[in-house]
């Protein structure tokens, strides 16, 4: 039965098993991920406002910044509350590691869309990944990059955050293996606004293609400066391109033919449950939505569909989680046995005319689970 159709039913039959409970937001509102925090927040927001009421769900928000100690301790905050079942937990990957102990110590699902790979390398039962992570993103990128753009000296640039390790990895195994190993991989620090030197770089080592693995700000200085010294090799970026928020930081003929992968691009279109998705969001938010707020309305979504057909407490909830699959607006979700929840990716570019990007490729259940 389709979620909209199981919190319908609920509601109807005041389905109030859940009363008094809260749904703890933790996410980054501050510091070099407030613009993917920004939207993780709106998009559990969002999810929460149709049937939270009916179902007895209050939410409270905590900016966890990109310190694992504000993390950390806004858990444990939340944990201090009454009845919480479930917590949205934050999506950078240093704050993740540092919440996993915590998570099986409270026996609390975390439902994140953090892409770092290795929060579900860690045997612990209690994360649920609802955004793609690097090991299915990255084959992704890398494929794209190689059969539909001929790369085959592609240079990788990476962030030097946990997120950026992870997805360094997995790209350079995944070009390795189709047989276009990285010329170059240049790791770069979040601080670092002179991308010059290191698209310099990329250029002397002969590179065909950019592949970038970073975050929404370093993504659009890249961008930016690559086009001003004339670069003139794709770019295929990480799934901070796709931002709204970040194509905004960018003149249309900036973008001219760079790409990016990432799980959804609810801008695009393509279905109408996106499209109203996507109205919706602008209405309440003032801005477009992207794939971090879609896929984290989507895990709000699972987790409320769960507590509409019974479940009464957090060992439930991961029951639900760890169980069964979901049909949400993005994709279809299914945890792998890890808590990998998300198997699709696509492929955005932008034809330099506005900042609105086309699906041009997608790549359906790329880890084998569905």
């Amino acid at each position: 039965m389709p979620w909209k159709h199981i919190l319908t039913a609920a509601m109807l039959l005041g389905a109030t098993g859940a009363a008094g409970q809260t749904l703890p937001i933790l996410v980054p509102l501050t510091g070099f991920l407030s613009l993917e925090g920004t939207s993780q927040r709106n998009g559990a927001t969002l999810a929460l406002a149709d049937a939270a009421a009916d179902l007895g769900v209050e939410h409270d928000i905590s900016d966890t910044g990109t310190s694992p100690e504000v993390a950390v301790n806004a858990f444990l905050r939340a944990m201090d509350q009454d009845d919480v079942r479930a917590v949205v937990a934050p999506m950078l990957g240093t704050q993740m590691l540092a919440l996993l102990p915590l998570a099986t110590e409270f026996k609390m699902p975390l439902l994140t869309v953090s892409g770092t790979a290795s929060i579900t390398e860690q045997g612990n039962p209690y994360i649920f990944r609802f955004f793609p992570g690097d090991s299915v993103v990255k084959q992704a990128h890398a494929r794209y990059a190689v059969e539909e753009l001929g790369a085959k000296r592609p240079a990788v640039i990476f962030q030097t955050t946990a997120y950026g390790q992870s997805g360094r990895t997995h790209l350079a195994a995944n070009l390795t293996e189709l047989g276009s190993p990285p010329v170059l991989e240049e790791p770069l620090d979040v601080a670092v606004k002179d991308m010059l030197p290191v698209l310099t770089k990329a250029r002397q080592a002969g590179a065909d293609a950019l592949l970038l693995h970073l975050h929404a700000g370093p993504t659009a200085l890249v961008v930016r400066q690559a086009a001003a010294m004339g670069l003139d090799i794709p770019i295929v970026a990480g799934s901070a391109m796709h931002q709204p928020a970040t194509a905004a930081l960018l003149e249309p003929d900036e973008l001219t033919g760079v790409c990016a992968e990432t799980g959804s691009s609810p801008i695009s279109g393509g279905h109408p449950d996106i499209e109203t998705f996507t109205e919706r969001y602008q209405a309440e938010f003032d801005t477009q939505p992207d794939a971090f707020a879609l896929h984290q309305y989507d895990a709000v979504r699972m987790y409320l569909a769960a507590l509409a057909k019974g479940a009464v407490n957090a060992d439930d909830i991961q029951a639900a989680l760890s169980s069964e699959s979901y049909e949400g607006l993005a994709m279809t979700y299914k945890s792998d046995g890890t808590g990998n929840m998300a198997h699709d990716a696509v492929i955005i570019c932008y034809d330099g005319s506005s900042r609105t990007p086309e699906i041009v490729k997608r790549y359906e259940n790329l880890s084998g689970v569905l």
